[in-house]
């Protein structure tokens, strides 16, 4: 996927390099000024904004913290207007054959946790500015015309000099009987949820003083479209260097691309995602972040709908894949990622 580089010279959110992204946080975290950024899953491309805060060419939100713009009232639903329809559902084939791809590598042992992804078109008469708008999720941004991203993963957080990660490993529907036990109960998400755990705590060493899980496996309810989900969560923690600010860019693409979506260990298993999946991810599964001067917080860009250079519009979801995986399970939980976060408005 290609994002348009050619927005007015003026634009502060113009496409520039990954690269340029790191040395601009470097620089602006050091003199304690405030940023916006974000850089695709290949770490080639991204977009940084000082102040972004008074920014109008692009809307955020993280946590409690949004833009003037994203303040703005939220536009109303026109009457009968449809959320959400799935166009073309990646077939079961399609999918086993790139499922089958990264079996082949899991038994080598190229990779023993892998993140396989795919596209789904899909059609909404909703624009992305609206489904941002109405989105519930803890961290969105939405780069109008071209994506939209309403995630409910943070990928780091910074405060006092503590580093602390909460991948999300584990999806079930909440109707389901019993569904908190059984998603808590599964060997498969089970192990593939202690193995992010382990590589989240890997990433953070290389950054921290010490590393610790403040929570291990913990339930959160999201909201969607079609009744709420259940996702199982870590907390991972660790103590940064007093001098971190100095270099925070630097301290941030160390950690990249971020474990939760990608897999371990991350050489090996970057090259089969590549391989298996046939096309880049682009800002999918990248990462964006907002820094105040003082904290720093950011999100993994899942839940995520982009336009293409024809108009049509795609969702991007997936999930890990271990030895232990089902296909037909896991071509089922790819599936069901693909909603709103926000109640059914017909």
């Amino acid at each position: 996927m290609s994002y348009n580089s050619n927005l007015p010279k003026d634009s502060k959110a113009a496409i520039i390099s990954a690269a340029e992204v790191c040395e601009h946080i470097n620089r602006t975290a050091s003199q304690r000024g405030s940023f916006l950024f974000a850089v695709d899953f290949e770490l080639e491309s991204g977009i940084f904004i000082e102040d972004p805060i008074n920014s109008s060419e692009i809307l955020f939100r993280v946590g409690d913290i949004c833009n003037l713009s994203a303040k703005s009232t939220r536009p109303l639903f026109k009457a009968g207007k449809k959320n959400l329809k799935i166009v073309n559902p990646v077939p079961i084939k399609e999918y086993r054959e790139k499922f089958n791809s990264v079996l082949d590598g899991l038994m080598r042992g190229d990779t023993y946790l892998i993140n396989l992804t795919c596209k789904t078109e899909v059609e909404t008469s909703l624009t992305f500015e609206e489904i941002f708008y109405e989105s519930e999720s803890p961290f969105a941004i939405c780069l109008p015309g071209q994506f939209v991203c309403f995630s409910p993963e943070r990928f780091v957080k910074i405060e006092n000099g503590v580093i602390s990660s909460r991948p999300m490993k584990g999806t079930i529907m909440a109707s389901i009987p019993e569904a908190r036990e059984k998603i808590l109960s599964d060997y498969k998400e089970s192990s593939e949820h202690n193995t992010i755990t382990d590589l989240i705590r890997n990433d953070l060493g290389k950054v921290s003083e010490r590393v610790w899980v403040e929570s291990f496996r913990y339930i959160d309810r999201v909201k969607t479209d079609r009744g709420e989900i259940l996702q199982v969560s870590s907390d991972i923690r660790g103590d940064l260097p007093g001098s971190y600010l100095e270099n925070l860019g630097d301290l941030i693409f160390r950690l990249l691309p971020a474990g939760s979506v990608s897999g371990a260990p991350k050489k090996s298993t970057l090259k089969l995602i590549a391989e298996s999946e046939g096309e880049r991810r682009g800002f999918y599964t990248g990462i964006f972040g907002f820094f105040d001067g003082s904290v720093f917080d950011s999100a993994v860009m899942i839940r995520f709908i982009e336009r293409d250079n024809n108009g049509k519009l795609w969702y991007r979801s997936g999930g890990g894949i271990t030895v232990n995986s089902n296909c037909e399970d896991e071509h089922s939980e790819m599936i069901a990622k693909i909603y709103f976060p926000f109640e059914s408005r017909l």
